[in-house]
């Protein structure tokens, strides 16, 4: 059978750099992208844009232009893989959008999705996580409200809110739920990541360019509106996310962009059974040794799926699963070795700055006493946060699958990517107990990672067989 010597999944910067180190070593590459155009969520652009309002544009156009020594397919979504290993190694068909591939190695490069919390009125029409606006912003030059609120956690809020403001839009205020003072705490970590610190101080200039107010320990409690946003209750809240009495104001907005954190997208790498454990965040990620590698011999992780992390760490883990892929394969990388332990050192201190962050700005445990039963937390399913408050109370729910059973929660048409955290957190508090990886493996583990049709389904490999 006939394939590629690594197959990477994902077209980010962890799947970019991957794809370029495997290739520089002499390895046959093939680059599959769930988009129509490389780059991920992170470096995500129109059709002939100059880069204006991306980071790191540069090292973009530099990866981008090493992908002609290797095969790209757009809109090539990988919803199945199968692995196996015989006499030759491990060896593995991925399913496609566009066909079937197969490759002697893979690395997992999916990225993250945004991280959805409930509260009342998140449903209603004007409301949108923080990544949708900046995707609508990216890819289509799209502000998708006139008067935006930008509330949640984590300096992902800051580039969205300077980045609606740039392109037109009114940013009535960024609501940050923490207190970015907590850094202070950090300090040691955050002075090693001077990078960060540079990149913080330009979106603090845009801020005050724009004239965003930003306010922190603040969260938005409710939005209001009836078949569209017309505005939001803010009230101040305490370290757990509990209102303040007496602290809530009323404010007008026909947008709001809500930012929680993200969540890894795991399910190829859970179906083919990697490990996983809970991140400081409260993220359920994959396990991964030194050179990147999973638990499952021939598959390797770089990115956002072995912790949330950001782009610069991505890359970096994207170039070590590179080198480490062409090493396994008896082709050893061409850089000096002075650059592998370079990495290593920026991969350790970036993971501290990262851990730092999550201290900084974890999810408001207090965030389900903000809902009533009525909240929806299934909106594919339309299941209100109080049948799963009755499930486990009534109908002894004990974890999250139990929930989705009786409930429904996470059966619709997202497969519980949208609730699957809120779903397994309000089990866990129910069940008075913290969400584990138990909680958090029923949503993860999906035989199938994306929607598919059934002619998909039934059309299998096509005649002539491998790639």
């Amino acid at each position: 059978m006939t394939g590629y010597d690594v197959v990477v999944v994902g077209a980010g910067p962890a799947g970019l750099a991957a794809a370029a180190g495997a290739a520089d070593a002499g390895c046959r590459v093939v680059v599959l992208d769930a988009g129509p155009r490389p780059g991920g969520q992170y470096w995500r652009h129109r059709s002939g844009t100059d880069g204006r309002g991306h980071q790191d544009w540069s090292t973009f156009t530099g990866l981008r232009a090493r992908l002609r020594r290797i095969e790209y397919r757009a809109d090539a979504a990988a919803w199945f893989v199968e692995g196996r290993t015989g006499p030759a190694g491990p060896r593995f068909t991925v399913h496609t959008r566009a066909g079937v591939v197969h490759g002697r190695r893979l690395v997992v490069a999916t990225g993250a999705h945004d991280r959805v919390v409930p509260f009342p009125g998140w449903d209603l029409p004007g409301v949108v996580t923080a990544g949708g606006a900046q995707a609508l912003l990216k890819g289509q030059g799209v502000v998708f409200a006139r008067r935006v609120v930008v509330a949640g956690t984590g300096p992902f809020l800051l580039p969205v809110a300077t980045g609606l403001a740039g392109a037109g839009g009114t940013v009535v205020g960024v609501y940050e739920a923490n207190d970015p003072i907590g850094y202070a705490r950090q300090v040691r970590h955050v002075l090693g990541a001077a990078g960060k610190l540079a990149e913080a101080g330009r979106y603090g200039w845009r801020m005050l360019r724009h004239r965003v107010p930003y306010h922190r320990r603040r969260m938005v409690i409710a939005a209001h509106g009836g078949d569209h946003l017309t505005g939001v209750t803010v009230a101040a809240v305490d370290s757990r996310g509990a209102v303040v009495p007496g602290s809530e104001t009323e404010v007008e907005c026909d947008g709001l962009a809500v930012g929680f954190g993200f969540t890894p997208q795991l399910e190829l790498a859970t179906a083919l059974g990697c490990a996983t454990r809970l991140d400081g965040d409260g993220s359920l990620v994959l396990v991964v040794g030194p050179d990147q590698a999973t638990s499952v011999p021939g598959v390797y992780a770089a990115g956002e799926v072995t912790g949330v992390g950001g782009a610069e760490l991505a890359l970096v883990e994207g170039q070590l699963a590179g080198d480490a892929v062409a090493a396994s394969l008896g082709r050893p990388s061409p850089w000096p070795t002075r650059r592998r332990n370079r990495l290593l050192r920026a991969r350790r201190r970036l993971r501290r700055f990262t851990a730092a962050l999550h201290a900084v700005h974890p999810v408001p445990p207090s965030w389900p006493d903000l809902c009533g039963d009525d909240t929806l937390v299934c909106r594919c399913e339309e299941v209100p946060i109080g049948a799963v408050r009755r499930a486990v109370r009534e109908l002894s729910a004990g974890d999250a699958r139990g929930a989705k059973l009786l409930t429904r929660a996470g059966m619709g048409w997202c497969q519980g990517r949208i609730c699957g955290y809120a779903t397994a957190c309000l089990t866990a508090r129910e069940a008075a107990r913290p969400p584990g990886v138990t909680d958090l493996s029923g949503y993860a583990s999906r035989p199938l990672a994306q929607p598919v049709t059934l002619g998909e389904l039934a059309a299998g490999e096509p005649a002539g067989g491998a790639d």
